[in-house]
C-alpha cells in the first residue's frame, strides 16, 4: 500500500490521543512535514492541546511525521490560511465553522443564536447528522475534515462600561465581533451596533475604544487578556462555535 500524505491525514492519525511531556530525538529527517496554522495565542487551551499532541505524534511514528505549529496568526489571519490550506502551501488548520461560513455558508449554522441551551445538546448534533452534514460540505471544496469537532465554547460577552443583562443594555452598543455576517446580523437585531474586526485587531480596538466590548468564549477571553481593557464579563451564553481541525 501506498503511504501519502493525504491517506495519513484522512485516517484521521493525527487524532490520536496525546501523551503530554513525551519528547523524541530524530536520527534521520522526517518523511513528513506538516505546517498547522490558526489565529489563537499560544496559550490557548486548544494549542496546548495540539503542541502535545505534536509530540506524541513525533514519538509514536518514530520521527517519521514532523509538524510545526504556528499560532496566533503567524501564518495571516484566517481568510488567509484558509487560502493557504486550499492552494497546498499549508497542510492543517483549525477553523471555527462561522469563519468558514464565508466559503462554505453551512458551517456556520453551530453559530446560530441560542441554537443549543447545554452541551449535551452540542455533542448530540455535532457527533451526529449536523456534524455529518456540515463535514459533507467541508470536503466538497477538496478539504479533509476531522472526525469530531474541537470545542470552542458558549460565547459570552466582555465590555468596558457596564454589564450586559438584558437585550436593553445592547441598544447602540459598540460591540466587537469576528467578520461572520450571522454574528453582525443577530447583534444588529438585538440593537447593537457590531464591529466586524479580526481577532488580531480585537484587543486594540477595545484598548481604543473602538468597540466598548467584544463576544468570545471564556477560554479566549483570557488567553486574549481581553481583561486586561475589559471591565466586566456577563454570562450570556449567547451561540456556540466547533474548531473545525481540517487537512488540506
Amino acid at each position: 500500500m501506498t503511504f501519502t500524505r493525504r491517506h495519513f491525514l484522512a485516517t484521521g492519525a493525527l487524532a490520536g490521543a496525546a501523551l503530554p511531556g513525551l519528547s523524541f530525538a530524530q536520527s534521520k529527517p522526517p518523511e513528513f512535514k506538516l505546517k498547522l496554522g490558526n489565529d489563537l495565542p499560544v496559550t490557548h487551551s486548544v494549542n496546548v492541546r495540539l503542541k502535545e499532541a505534536i509530540a506524541a505524534i513525533s514519538a509514536e511514528s518514530g520521527g517519521r511525521v514532523a509538524i510545526e505549529l504556528f499560532p496566533n496568526n503567524q501564518l495571516g489571519g484566517d481568510a488567509d490560511m484558509m487560502s493557504q490550506i486550499r492552494s497546498g502551501a499549508l497542510e492543517l488548520a483549525t477553523f471555527p465553522g462561522t469563519v468558514m461560513s464565508t466559503l462554505i455558508p453551512v458551517t456556520s449554522i453551530t453559530g446560530v443564536g441560542f441554537a443549543f441551551s447545554s452541551y449535551d445538546k452540542v455533542w448530540a448534533a455535532m457527533d451526529g447528522a449536523v456534524g455529518n452534514h456540515v463535514r459533507a460540505a467541508i470536503e466538497k471544496i477538496n478539504l479533509v475534515p476531522f472526525a469530531t469537532v474541537w470545542d470552542n465554547g458558549f460565547r459570552q460577552i466582555t465590555t468596558s462600561t457596564k454589564p450586559i443583562r438584558t437585550p436593553d443594555d445592547l441598544k447602540n452598543f459598540k460591540i466587537r465581533v469576528p467578520v461572520v455576517p450571522l454574528w453582525v446580523q443577530m447583534f444588529k437585531t438585538l440593537g447593537a451596533a457590531p464591529v466586524s474586526l479580526p481577532l488580531a485587531e480585537a484587543y486594540q480596538a477595545l484598548q481604543t475604544k473602538v468597540a466598548d466590548g467584544q463576544e468570545n468564549p471564556l477560554a479566549l477571553i483570557e488567553s486574549a487578556k481581553f481583561f486586561e481593557v475589559q471591565k466586566f464579563c456577563s454570562l450570556t451564553n449567547h451561540s456556540w462555535d466547533g474548531f473545525w481541525f481540517v487537512a488540506g
